[in-house]
């Protein structure tokens, strides 16, 4: 057995489970071959993640991570119009989940599987996704560019249900065809309700 790095081992068991992941995929996949490919015993694996749902959620939680940071890199540019952020923020988005269907899409069906099934960790990433929106609306209010009555939480709600069929994971994976023309489309309607009328 290889020798053991305790404070590396727990990336590096994510890393070795993505690898599993897209040879076998989430099913078949199991604790005893992501030890294999690590050279090491299950237990060793057990030290960290207590089961195997455990690491499918540590490596969904990974993922959400590095999709948030351009995100939130965006939505926290107050420079630049909030009309021209919330299209790129929603451009981002959108682009990440084609990206990771396209060219990742054992690891995608894990993410389908996580939002039908962890609804905890669900519910702490649309209120994270949420809250970024509703800074853009924010600033937009502010700045004039969007109606004054307008309430930024619930601008920003509306927002993502609007777009909805153009990021979430089940609704990406079901309508791979939906167009950047259908994202412009659908963009241009919400983005239309929420100018002030002389912005």
């Amino acid at each position: 057995m290889t020798p053991v790095d305790e404070t590396s081992l727990p990336e590096r068991i994510l890393d070795a489970a993505e690898g599993v992941l897209r040879r076998y995929g989430a099913d078949k996949t199991n604790v005893v071959d992501i030890a294999k490919s690590l050279g090491m015993s299950h237990g060793n694996i057990y030290r960290h993640f207590p089961s195997k749902k455990a690491i499918l959620n540590a490596v969904a939680g990974r993922w959400l991570q590095v999709l948030m940071k351009p995100l939130e890199a965006i939505a926290a540019d107050s420079d630049r119009p909030a009309a021209e952020r919330l299209k790129a923020w929603f451009d981002c988005l959108r682009a990440a989940k084609r990206r990771k269907l396209r060219d990742d899409p054992e690891l995608f069906l894990m993410h389908q599987y996580i939002v039908e099934n962890e609804r905890e960790m669900v519910a702490q990433h649309l209120a994270a996704l949420h809250g970024l929106v509703q800074r853009i609306m924010a600033d937009g209010i502010a700045a004039g560019e969007f109606r004054p009555e307008l309430d930024p939480a619930d601008a920003a709600r509306a927002f993502l249900l609007g777009t909805v069929a153009f990021h979430h994971p089940v609704l990406v994976m079901q309508n791979p065809p939906t167009t950047d023309h259908d994202a412009e489309l659908v963009f241009d309607l919400v983005l239309a309700g929420l100018r002030a009328q002389f912005a």
